[in-house]
C-alpha cells in the first residue's frame, strides 16, 4: 500500500479550534481556586482553558482552545481528570459522567454555511457563464442539520469543521470532467469516514467543506483524509497544496461564549 502523500507532518496547518465544554458537578466546589493550576496543566497537552464561568451551580462552562492533533473526545477527558486530581480532597468523586461538548466558530454555522454556499457568486459576480459551468459541482445538502446534537453514551456534542484546500500555486483547474471527479470523490470520503457533509464549494483553484465529524477524529486527520483522496483524480499528483485551513463552527460564535 503506497504511503499517504499528505501527512500530519509535511502539511502546514492554519487552524482556529473552539469549543464550549460543560461538566456536571456531583457537589459543587465552594470557589474556583483550581482553575489557574488546571490551566497551566492542561495547556502542554494541547488543551488551552480561556476561560470558565458556573453555568448553574452544579455545571462548569469552559470556554477551550485546542490544536489540530487532539481528538475531541480526548478534551473532557483532560480536564475532568485533571480537576478531580485537583479537588480530591474535598470531593473524592466531583464529577457526574456526562458532558456536552460543543464546537464554536467565528461566524455562526448557518452564516459559514451561506457562504460556502455562494462561492460561485462570491468568484465569479460578473461572469454567468463561469456561474453555470460550475453550479452543478456545488453542494448542499438541506438533509444534513449540523445544528442537532449528536451523542455517545456519555456525551452530547457537535463536531463542526470548516475546511479550506487550496490547489498548488492556485493553479486553477478548468476540466469539467476533473472536476465533476473531485466532487465525487469529496463525497465518497465523507461517505467513507461517517462525515454529515452539509455544504461544499468547489472553484478552480481552492474548495470549501462544512462538515460534522466524530467526537475520536483528529482535526488535522479528518483534512488529511481529503487531502489524500482527492489526489486519486490526478493519478497521485500532489495538485493541492501541503496547507489547510480548518476552523470549528457551530450554532454559537465565540463572542457569545466568551466573556466580554
Amino acid at each position: 500500500m503506497a504511503s499517504p502523500i499528505y501527512t500530519a507532518e509535511n502539511v502546514t496547518t492554519a487552524y482556529q479550534l473552539n469549543w464550549s465544554l460543560s461538566v456536571f458537578w456531583r457537589r459543587p466546589p465552594a470557589n474556583e481556586d483550581w482553575l489557574a493550576e488546571l490551566k497551566a496543566i492542561c495547556e502542554p497537552d494541547g488543551v488551552r482553558i480561556l476561560s470558565h464561568r458556573f453555568a448553574t451551580s452544579d455545571c462548569s462552562l469552559f470556554f477551550l482552545s485546542t490544536r489540530p492533533e487532539i481528538r475531541p473526545s480526548e478534551v473532557p477527558r483532560a480536564i475532568k481528570g485533571r480537576l478531580q486530581h485537583l479537588v480530591r480532597e474535598q470531593t473524592p468523586r466531583a464529577f457526574q459522567r456526562n458532558y456536552d461538548l460543543h464546537s464554536i466558530g467565528s461566524t455562526q454555522l448557518d452564516k459559514a454555511e451561506a457562504y460556502v454556499a455562494t462561492q460561485l457568486q462570491n468568484h465569479y459576480p460578473d461572469d454567468r457563464s463561469a456561474r453555470r459551468l460550475l453550479a452543478d459541482l456545488q453542494l448542499i445538502d438541506f438533509d444534513v442539520d449540523l445544528s442537532v446534537p449528536r451523542f455517545t453514551a456519555h456525551a452530547r456534542y457537535r463536531y463542526n469543521l470548516h475546511i479550506v484546500l487550496v490547489r498548488d500555486w492556485r493553479r486553477s483547474e478548468h476540466d469539467p470532467k476533473r472536476l465533476t471527479a473531485v466532487r465525487s470523490m469529496i463525497r465518497r470520503t465523507s461517505s467513507k469516514h461517517g462525515h454529515l457533509l452539509s455544504r461544499m464549494g468547489l472553484v478552480p483553484d481552492h474548495l470549501h467543506m462544512i462538515l460534522g465529524c466524530r467526537p475520536d477524529e483528529r482535526p488535522i486527520d479528518v483534512a488529511l483524509s481529503y487531502l489524500n483522496n482527492v489526489v486519486f483524480v490526478y493519478d497521485m499528483q500532489p495538485v493541492l497544496m501541503p496547507s489547510c485551513f480548518i476552523g470549528t463552527i457551530g450554532e454559537y460564535d465565540r463572542g457569545a461564549i466568551r466573556p466580554a
